[in-house]
């Protein structure tokens, strides 16, 4: 009796599977890759000290993405982000600011928490623009260039946000360049958290920019806020 011989790949079926498994391990790659490309030789990292701020091209005004509020107050990496934008406007490299977050319901608002924030850290009220509709960081960019009409900004947010932050903004067509808060020195843990979360959002980063070309969850008329503060 003639025993079946068992099936065995071929050669040529075997380097092709490990060819596809190699493409799949690296795929989750590519949106990463894509930002920290696009956004490589647009952002710096605000180091102790001031010698930063020499590197921070000078803009019209920075764009401030929002990173949570508890009890009316910023959160602290939210802080470190106010503090930033503050410095960016003392020492002149922008003239104005234009804060973005969430007010989805009646008791979360962070743009009105970052303003007075400002505010008190000696930041003229009317050098403060405030965007309601900041939901997420694409949300924000496009609403910065389509409703503010804002061509060069500076964006400021955490370090382990700032390549996808400055190439969804690059993708909305605005001149931008980053800077981030080195957040890994006073919170490593919650910054390890937080970069891991980056591998799943700078996928959906780059199907809304490049491939969907998503409209925010509300666009609206133009404003010319950003313009008042820009003329004051």
């Amino acid at each position: 009796m003639r025993v079946p011989r068992p099936w065995t790949w071929s050669r040529t079926a075997q380097r092709r599977g490990f060819q596809a498994l190699a493409a799949l391990s690296v795929l989750p790659l590519l949106p990463m890759t894509w930002a920290w490309l696009a956004s490589s030789a647009h952002r710096v990292t605000a180091e102790p000290g001031a010698g930063w701020v020499a590197e921070v091209p000078a803009m019209p005004a920075a764009l401030v993405l929002g990173a949570g509020v508890v009890n009316g107050k910023p959160s602290p990496m939210l802080a470190a982000r106010l503090g930033i934008a503050a410095e960016l406007y003392r020492t002149g490299k922008v003239r104005a600011l234009l804060l973005s977050g969430d007010n989805s319901r009646k008791d979360y608002d962070e743009p009105s928490v970052m303003h007075d924030y400002l505010i008190a850290h000696g930041v003229p009220a009317q050098k403060i623009v405030l965007d309601y509709a900041g939901f997420d960081t694409w949300d924000s960019c496009v609403r910065a260039k389509e409703i503010f009409d804002a061509s060069r900004l500076v964006v400021v947010t955490q370090e382990f946000h700032l390549p996808r932050a400055v190439a969804l903004c690059r993708a909305a067509g605005i001149d931008a360049f980053g800077v981030g808060d080195d957040s890994s020195r006073d919170w490593p843990v919650e910054t390890v958290a937080y970069a891991v979360r980056e591998f799943p959002a700078s996928a959906k980063a780059l199907l809304d920019s490049l491939v969907l070309h998503s409209s925010p969850q509300f666009l609206g008329r133009r404003e010319t806020a950003l313009d008042r503060a820009l003329a004051s």
